[in-house]
């Protein structure tokens, strides 16, 4: 009888605990091209930020995960720092599902050099990774301080990071853009690019029935104990999962 009592505490304490949080995220991490040896450290952001906001994470490499069934459980999909050709037909039809049905998606860094062959992608991404330069300190500029995560930036700062430059013209004519780089304060030049001149690195829009977020910041392991970097990755998750916070 009271391995039943305890049992069933258990059972309520359980149901009451999933209740209570947010939403479900899905945190996916597959490679199949360069793989950046941050992704742990982004992982464990991740779950902090999670902790922190209570919502709940699952982290998958695996991509069976991508279909109807499973994605099912989820509000909002997390790439961090995919790279390459990481879904098949069948997967990549569920994600299309996944977002069709109102549900969110967010892109982290490297998830603009994933899955270039693949056009309904390129549109959810808003753009594809081109080349970048060493890693430098440049300042950033906000465009838009209403979007969640980013009341307590200021309009200016100074970032060090890897800085995308991504193909022109742009997957999406409709990104909202967040965050951009000022290239006169670093560097651009490499043997494939000069720079973009109007250089974005964060933005979000709404697609194809759903929310679509990402954000060039995420390179370096460091930026994911980083709180301002934190406060941004949050407001984009917070934002594509429940279509909440904007001003």
């Amino acid at each position: 009888m009271l391995k039943k009592i305890l049992a069933l505490s258990l059972l309520i304490a359980s149901a009451v605990t999933a209740h209570a949080q947010q939403f479900k995220a899905l945190l996916f991490t597959k490679t199949a091209g360069f793989h950046h040896v941050s992704i742990h450290e982004g992982v464990a952001g991740v779950r902090n930020i999670a902790a922190r906001h209570n919502f709940s994470v699952d982290w998958q490499e695996n991509a069976d995960v991508f279909n109807d069934k499973s994605l099912a459980n989820y509000a909002v999909v997390i790439f961090l720092n995919t790279t390459g050709d990481i879904l098949n037909e069948a997967q990549q039809a569920a994600l299309e599902k996944f977002v069709k049905s109102g549900k969110g998606w967010v892109g982290v860094h490297a998830a603009a050099d994933t899955e270039y062959e693949w056009p309904w992608y390129g549109k959810l991404v808003g753009a594809y990774f081109k080349t970048h330069p060493a890693q430098q300190t440049a300042y950033l500029d906000v465009k838009d301080s209403n979007f969640p995560g980013l009341e307590r930036f200021p309009k200016r700062m100074l970032w060090t990071d890897e800085w995308y430059e991504y193909k022109k013209p742009l997957n999406a004519d409709d990104l909202k853009v967040l965050i951009t780089i000022d290239e006169k304060t670093y560097d651009p030049k490499t043997s494939q690019g000069t720079g973009m001149g109007d250089h974005p690195i964060a933005w979000y829009h709404n697609f194809d029935g759903g929310r679509a977020f990402y954000t060039g910041l995420g390179h370096i392991g460091l930026v994911y104990s980083d709180q301002s970097f934190l406060d941004h990755l949050y407001g984009g998750i917070y934002w594509a999962a429940t279509g909440k916070g904007l001003k």
